[in-house]
């Protein structure tokens, strides 16, 4: 673009749109805003988003929605929207704005009028699963079990407070026990899986980071993969990727704020003295790569900044 593009964040004061605000500060472009009394004006919102290039919704789903439908009802210039909910992450008029997903991701995004931002849990357990799938060392119909720990940030501003100001929450909390997360859909979709995955999600008391893992009998894959064909496959897929590296390292320990305050992820393949079993671990920052940094990447490949 020749001059400065314009974004909007509809939903700037929550606790991703906040993270994206921030980080715009390090790109050239111009942050357009309304006043907070207004920010349930529809009208208002409407007004703001027919001036820019870039309309960023950090709502939710039913929300988004709304926004979505009056965008495209407007008439004249468009802007570009850049989703961060789970309402159209599986939607095939969208696409999915997981950029390292495979090697023609990126340019997609690049030419995309709407951009799906991926869930944070969803990231770590794509980036593991799918390409093991895509090279047929794991069948579709597997029985894939996630575990996962995340930063209270992901919980948004209550859950933020009952950890910092309140004090009144527990060290370590496993939730979304009803098995039907919020982010099944998009990791069955997009990691190619024709039978959804146990997946159990958990907070501790950390404020930013992530681990995603996943455990896994080698004697039980489609493939008869040694524990080496499963890390080339990691590294072979990640190779020219920007924001996800494989770690050829089999840490005996892991934090899970190890990647907090930075948009990278790391991939690593631990397993045991006989190799017939690994656990696959993803770990990231909550709100970097699985949240507002993902949101940057796509920022920048949208409007080519």
């Amino acid at each position: 673009m020749s001059q400065m593009p314009k974004i909007f964040i509809d939903g700037e004061y929550g606790t991703t749109g906040l993270g994206i605000r921030q980080r715009l500060d390090t790109l050239p472009v111009q942050v357009c805003s309304i006043p907070v009394e207004q920010r349930h004006d529809m009208k208002v919102r409407l007004d703001m988003m027919g001036q820019v290039d870039l309309v960023v919704l950090c709502l939710p789903d039913d929300a988004s929605r709304e926004s979505v439908a009056a965008i495209q009802s407007l008439s004249g210039h468009q802007p570009k929207i850049l989703d961060a909910s789970t309402a159209f992450r599986t939607n095939p008029a969208w696409v999915y704005g997981f950029a390292e997903l495979d090697p023609g991701q990126a340019e997609k995004i690049k030419k995309a009028p709407l951009v799906a931002n991926p869930g944070c849990y969803s990231s770590g357990a794509i980036a593991l699963l799918h390409p093991l799938v895509q090279a047929g060392i794991m069948d579709q119909n597997y029985p894939v079990t996630i575990n996962a720990i995340s930063g209270y940030s992901g919980g948004g501003k209550q859950m933020i407070a009952s950890y910092e100001v309140e004090k009144n929450a527990p060290p370590f909390m496993l939730y979304g026990l009803s098995l039907e997360h919020k982010h099944l859909p998009e990791i069955v979709h997009y990691v190619g899986l024709s039978r959804e995955p146990i997946f159990v999600p958990s907070v501790g008391n950390f404020a930013q980071g992530m681990i995603v893992s996943v455990p896994l009998h080698l004697d039980t894959l489609s493939k008869q993969a040694s524990v080496n064909d499963i890390k080339q496959c990691l590294k072979q897929h990640y190779a020219n990727a920007e924001k996800v590296a494989f770690v050829d390292e089999e840490a005996a320990k892991l934090s899970g704020d190890k990647l907090a305050l930075t948009d990278q992820m790391e991939l690593r393949v631990h397993t045991n003295a006989r190799q017939d079993m690994v656990v696959l671990t993803a770990t990231f920052d909550n709100l970097g790569k699985g949240a507002s940094g993902a949101a940057i990447q796509n920022i920048r490949l949208m409007l080519g900044v």
